[in-house]
This record gives C-alpha cells, sequence and structure tokens, in this order.
C-alpha cells in the first residue's frame, strides 16, 4: 500500500499517535467488544479486520516504528476525503444491490480559505414582469454584494429583457459610488430572452484573465426564457470549461426550473427558488459570501465505476443541494468553501456477485486550487467491500437519514414525472403518499403543500407551478437539514 492510502490506525483505535501500548491495548478490547460474536471474523468483517491490523501493528514495537516511519512520509492532501458508506460489504445475492456512498470533502486545516480576488458578473432580468418591488429587491441585493467587494475584485453588472444592456462594464471595485449610481436608473421593459443576457456577462467575464480570479457568474429571472435555451446551454458548458461557475436564482413562480438546473450543471453551480422578493438580498448574501472562503474550484468526479457497478442516481447534499449527473466521463461537483464542505450522495447499483469476490470503486477527484496555483490536480480513493453471506447492516446515521430525506425528494419528482405523462392516479397516490411521509418526518408546512397539491389533481386534474417549486426546492433543503443537524464528521 502506498503511503498516500496509508490507513490511520491511530484514528481507527481511537487513540493519539504518543498512545503508551497500555492504552493500545486498552482501546483494541474495547472496540472489539462492541462486535457481537457472530461477526468477530476478520476473514469476513472488513471493520473487524481493521481493528485487528491497528491493534497488530500498533502493539509490537518494531511493526509500530515502520509504520509511524511511512505515516510521517505521507503527503499531505490538497483536500480532505471522508467517505462513509451504507454497508461494510457486500452481500453474495442473484439480484441487484444498492449501495450509498456519503463523501465529504473539505480543505486541509492548515489553509481554508483563498486569497485568490474574485471576477463576479451579475445578470438580471428587467423584463416587464419584474414588476417594480421584484426590480428595487434586486438593486438592493446587488448593493451589497457591490459594498462588501475587495478594492482587488472585479465586478460587471448586465440587465435583459429581449436585449442585454451592460450596466458596469468589468472594473476593480475602487469607485464604488458609481457603480451604485449607474444601477440607480435601469427600469423595467420588455421580455425575457435570457441569451442576451448571459453572453454579455460571459464577455464581460472574460475581459480579465480568468487564471488570475475566482471567475462567477450568477443570473436572477422571473421568467421563461424564448426560444433560445439551446444557445443557452452551449454557453453554459462553453463558460464551464473555462473555470466560470454559473448559478441563477428563479423569483416568483413564472420560470422554468429544469432550465435553471440544466443550466447551472456543467459548472456544479447552483439553481435556487426565490418565493418572495425580500429573501433575494438573503440568496445572494449567502452566494456572494462562499466566494470569499472558496478554496477549490471546478471539483469533479471521473466516472471509473467498474462495469459491474452503475450510478443510480447523484445529488449534492452541501453547502446546498443540486442534483448532479452522472451520465458523463465527470461528474461536476462545483467548488469546496473553507465555511461549509462539499458533501454529496451516490446511490450505486451493484449487479449480482459471488461470495468471497471484492467490489472497487475508485474515486478520483480532479480539481483546481487558485491559491495553490494548481490546475486540474488528481487525487485518488478507493473503497472495497468484500462479498460475503450475509453482509452487516449498520449505516452511519448520517447516511440513514441522508437516504431518508433523499428518498423524500424522489417521491415528489416521481409524482410530477408521473403527473407530466398523464398518469394522474399514480401522480395521485404519490402526492398522497408524500404528504404523509412529511407530515409523520414533522415537515408539517411541507406536507401541507403536498395534500393540497393531492386535491388539486383529483379536483381539477392539475398541478400549481407554484406547489411544483415549493415542493422541489422544499425537500432539496431538507437533504442540506439533514446532513447540517446529524452532522458530516467522519
Amino acid at each position: 500500500m502506498s503511503t498516500n492510502h496509508l490507513p490511520d490506525y491511530y484514528e481507527i483505535l481511537g487513540v493519539a499517535p504518543t498512545a503508551p501500548v497500555a492504552e493500545i491495548h486498552k482501546a483494541a478490547r474495547q472496540l472489539s467488544e462492541k462486535f457481537p460474536e457472530e461477526v468477530r471474523d476478520p476473514d469476513g468483517n472488513v471493520a473487524f479486520r481493521q481493528l485487528m491490523m491497528a491493534y497488530e501493528t500498533l502493539s509490537n514495537e518494531q511493526r509500530r516504528a515502520e509504520y509511524d516511519r511511512q505515516r510521517a512520509q505521507r503527503r499531505p492532501d490538497i483536500l480532505q476525503v471522508g467517505i462513509q458508506s451504507s454497508r461494510p460489504n457486500l452481500e453474495a445475492l442473484n439480484g441487484e444491490q444498492l449501495l450509498y456512498l456519503l463523501v465529504t470533502l473539505r480543505p486541509p486545516s492548515a489553509q481554508n480559505k483563498s486569497e485568490t480576488p474574485v471576477n463576479l458578473a451579475l445578470v438580471f432580468d428587467r423584463s416587464t414582469s419584474m414588476r417594480a418591488e421584484r426590480l428595487e429587491q434586486v438593486k438592493s441585493a446587488v448593493r451589497q454584494v457591490v459594498e462588501k467587494m475587495g478594492s482587488e475584485d472585479i465586478i460587471s453588472l448586465t440587465s435583459f429583457s429581449d436585449r442585454a444592456e451592460v450596466i458596469t462594464p468589468a472594473t476593480r471595485l475602487k469607485d464604488k459610488a458609481k457603480i451604485l449610481r449607474q444601477l440607480h436608473d435601469v427600469r423595467t421593459t420588455g421580455g425575457t430572452e435570457i441569451f442576451q443576457g448571459l453572453q454579455a456577462a460571459y464577455d464581460q467575464l472574460r475581459r480579465a484573465p480568468l487564471g488570475r480570479y475566482i471567475n462567477h457568474l450568477v443570473l436572477l429571472t422571473d421568467g421563461h426564457t424564448y426560444g433560445d435555451e439551446e444557445e443557452c446551454l452551449r454557453l453554459a458548458q462553453q463558460a464551464a470549461d473555462q473555470g466560470i461557475t454559473i448559478s441563477a436564482f428563479g423569483i416568483g413562480t413564472d420560470w422554468n426550473d429544469d432550465f435553471l438546473d440544466r443550466l447551472v450543471a456543467p459548472s456544479g453551480g447552483r439553481s435556487a427558488y426565490v418565493a418572495r422578493p425580500e429573501q433575494i438580498v438573503m440568496y445572494m448574501r449567502e452566494e456572494v459570501g462562499g466566494l470569499g472562503t472558496l478554496y477549490a474550484q471546478r471539483v469533479r468526479l471521473k466516472n471509473q465505476l467498474p462495469e459491474d457497478v452503475s450510478c443510480n442516481y447523484a445529488i449534492k447534499l452541501s453547502p446546498f443541494a443540486q442534483p448532479l449527473d452522472c451520465s458523463g466521463e465527470a461528474m461536476h461537483l462545483g467548488a469546496v468553501e473553507g465555511r461549509a464542505p462539499l458533501t454529496f450522495l451516490l446511490e450505486l447499483k451493484v449487479a449480482p456477485q459471488r461470495l468471497g469476490g471484492e467490489v472497487v470503486i475508485p474515486l478520483t477527484f480532479v480539481t483546481d486550487i487558485p491559491s495553490l496555483q494548481l490546475q486540474d490536480r488528481a487525487f485518488h480513493y478507493e473503497q472495497r467491500f468484500e462479498v460475503v453471506t450475509e453482509a452487516e447492516m449498520s449505516p452511519p446515521p448520517q447516511v440513514v437519514k441522508a437516504v431518508e430525506m433523499l428518498s423524500l425528494h424522489r417521491l415528489n419528482e416521481l409524482a410530477w414525472q408521473d403527473f407530466e405523462v398523464g398518469n394522474t392516479l399514480k401522480a395521485t397516490r404519490r402526492m398522497d403518499w408524500l404528504a404523509t411521509r412529511l407530515m409523520e418526518t414533522g415537515h408539517t408546512t411541507l406536507a401541507q403543500q403536498a395534500a393540497m397539491e393531492k386535491e388539486r389533481l383529483i379536483s381539477m386534474d392539475s398541478l400549481s407551478a407554484s406547489g411544483r417549486k415549493q415542493l422541489k426546492y422544499g425537500t432539496r433543503a431538507l437533504l442540506t437539514r439533514a446532513i447540517t443537524l446529524t452532522g458530516n464528521d467522519d
């Protein structure tokens, strides 16, 4: 085994590297007693075998000295990676089985904040539907962003309707008063063509040398774009390829949530539902505040699963919930901030396995670290699962809670999919079940919304645009909350 992937036996036993032999003996005995007699088999229980290996290594003077030497030579990882699985091993079955991996990425403890300046483009809808209150809240949010950014950061402001207007060309924030004066005169007019705004904002971002900045584009809109969706998506992919992250916020209920999800997916950005105009300021504060603590960007997980394992579903849980596309060459995870870990959940489908075999899940991450001037830096982890007669089922609490909340989110997704293909009866049943499960788990407001949508299906054979977004983004928020409340330390 290479020193880069050397197991931390001290961590397994829960003792300090300076612990005396007597403490090693005591810790190993106490931990082994937690395993029932029937699973104290190093050959069939991976966790018990790791415990025994840790004890045998650290209780022997010569083996411990060699282990300490190798441990000291380990290269410190540029990202801390924690992996929790729903089970320590797999069963020898004739059918498929599901395996969940909860993965957490953090900056190294010694360095969790980037000194790299920000190159930010804010592009917002000024179409007629952005009535006075919405536009004024957007302006207020932009003002707060301008006030909080540093003098070495770059900002550009663009508004759009059926054409784009660059209000403030890309500039360093040395004269904030001038920028705010330029913002003041924006008025609502025209229809909604998002591509015009995105293209203008993208052009402004590219006026700076992208490699020297954290590059981020934030879109705010309250409507559907007309006839230019594919152009927008092509531009989003182009921006992602150049290290530009896109986030998008939909205001009210008359915008296309699936389109915004697809727009932010290539760069691992965020899409969010702004139910009330006064929430715009909060969302913008959160979004731009994260850039100030960014450590790693363009984090990707390569799709290198073995032939007998497939990715059934993937979703980011924190710092915000966002579906992930695991069908391409790499999964785009977004950025790792210093203020919160990046956590995501993989649902893997494992083909039938034979007793005595082993399934290896490789996890190869590729990322840029602006503060270390590293680009496309790769690092590799792997999880090994032995195939046994009867698998131990004792998933960590964080995994249990994440999977429970994921089931609610997907139940809502399936109900809407059934409705869209005309299967109203099946959609009604799913919505009824969703309302029941939400109520049982204490999420009363969402449960009431699901119950209202069920009744709407029964009486009107329809679902509401506001209900769609409240349930979609509300159940996403449950995923983030589940990780936050249970903790995601490994």
